[in-house]
């Protein structure tokens, strides 16, 4: 942080905590590129899900929904978080001034990505017909995995990508692209309803506006890379990171086995729901979450450029700025957060009504949901404060052991409840894991900042 800034910590006002913090300032400005595309493609993906709703029906609506996260899922078993650990170790040694190991990160990044994505649409080819048969109860839907599966070859090098560009401050690059994606997925979604089409159509539109993401996110991390570097990046030896191979593999392992746990538990929600259950149940669950992922489009921004912050703002061992962050960020997530929830859960069954009147059935799965979605919001940089802290396996533990508690709770309640089942126990596990982490961290920033006599400028 240069010494020229004013000793702004701590703040005293409201007006101080947003306007006169270059810190905040920062973080404001970066996710408000973020938000802006993130409003934007919400409003657009809302028309594309009411339109795809309403042309195949509760029961199509919850195939589709299982067949794409059966992709992504199945890509993020494989991913290895790259973006997590390029914008930490890209920082680290552009921070240390060390250019030539900060492009050998990218590059190692960027071909253990490539790798992981083809693993991942090679498990999708094979795993369609067991997954057409058994989660979507249709074996005639096996090709449309595969199909759809073709989104993972696109998505070579994009996470990492994304990282790249996030901690080079191109936030607005990346909102433009996010929006041109959701209105592509639009115009090609609406083409298919006006010409009442069918599965396959919807799938193909969603292919095309990811791959066209991905390529595009990928082309300009490399055009990024060059000019920030001012040279052939991609011709840095990997030998480079020899005598720090050992410490990125355990956090590449570290992230890897945190993001599965999830996987495994939370984020295949709606998997273990079409296994459980039917897929009327996962058309009624999808649209619950529809809804409630709305809530989130102000924070995800937050989470990316928080956790740049974070990064740097801990390697420089600057706690107080840290705490700052922590405290100032909750409090944006609550001023949104709060009223959101409180507005679903009122209006709730009459926006399930815009699907059509038979979507009325997920409003319990909704109210259920939102409990969940609060904590997660308000504490949205639990995880990743832990990360940046360099504790990338405790988050792996508090997942496992709260995961495997939360699968038994899924076997036990979801047969007999089903979506709403399903909402109880992503929610029960959403609050239980985002409290621990917050403890942990919140121990691990005191703990380093006991020391320190003097507080940080």
């Amino acid at each position: 942080m240069p010494a020229s800034w004013p000793h702004l910590f701590p703040l005293r006002t409201a007006p101080d905590r947003f306007v006169q913090n270059p810190l905040i300032q920062r973080l404001l400005r970066n996710s408000g590129y973020i938000l802006s595309a993130n409003t934007a493609s919400a409003a657009l993906s809302f028309v594309q899900t009411l339109m795809a709703a309403r042309l195949l029906g509760v029961a199509g609506y919850g195939t589709l929904g299982i067949i794409t996260v059966f992709a992504s899922n199945i890509n993020r078993l494989t991913s290895f978080r790259m973006g997590e650990l390029v914008i930490r170790y890209v920082g680290k040694y552009s921070t240390e001034g060390d250019p030539r190991r900060a492009m050998a990160v990218f590059k190692a990044a960027g071909l253990t990505e490539m790798l992981s994505s083809v693993l991942a649409y090679a498990l999708v080819v094979l795993l369609s017909p067991w997954a057409a048969r058994t989660l979507a109860k249709d074996p005639s839907v096996a090709g449309m995995f595969s199909l759809y599966g073709l989104v993972l070859l696109a998505n070579l090098m994009a996470e990492s990508s994304t990282a790249l560009l996030q901690y080079l401050n191109r936030f607005r690059l990346i909102a433009a692209f996010t929006v041109g994606q959701s209105l592509l997925t639009l115009l090609l979604i609406a083409g298919a309803f006006s010409a009442h089409g069918g599965l396959q159509a919807i799938v193909l539109a969603y292919l095309i506006g990811k791959a066209a993401w991905a390529v595009a996110i990928t082309l300009a991390a490399f055009v990024e890379a060059r000019r920030h570097w001012e040279g052939r990046w991609w011709i840095t030896p990997l030998a480079t990171l020899r005598g720090d191979a050992r410490e990125l593999a355990k956090f590449a392992l570290s992230t890897n086995a945190s993001a599965t746990i999830n996987l495994v538990t939370r984020d295949s929600d709606i998997l273990w729901l079409s296994w459980l259950s039917t897929p009327i149940e996962v058309g009624y669950y999808k649209a619950a979450r529809t809804f409630i992922n709305v809530i989130f489009v102000p924070i995800d921004p937050l989470i990316s450029t928080t956790y740049r912050e974070l990064a740097r703002e801990a390697a420089a061992r600057q706690w107080a700025n840290v705490r700052h962050l922590l405290r100032t960020g909750s409090l944006i997530a609550s001023t949104w957060a709060v009223p959101a929830c409180l507005g679903l859960t009122v209006l709730g069954s009459w926006f399930l009504s815009w699907y059509g009147p038979e979507f009325g059935a997920a409003y319990p799965a909704m109210v259920l949901l939102l409990a969940g979605v609060l904590v997660a919001n308000v504490f949205y940089w639990s995880r990743i404060l832990l990360h940046a802290l360099g504790h990338a396996t405790y988050p792996m533990r508090t997942y496992l052991i709260v995961g495997l508690l939360q699968i038994l709770g899924i076997l036990l309640l979801v047969p007999r409840l089903g979506a709403p089942g399903m909402a109880m126990m992503w929610s029960a596990y959403s609050v239980v894991s985002a409290l621990i982490l917050v403890r942990k961290g919140l121990q691990e920033v005191r703990h380093g900042a006991a020391p320190e006599a003097a507080p940080a400028t």
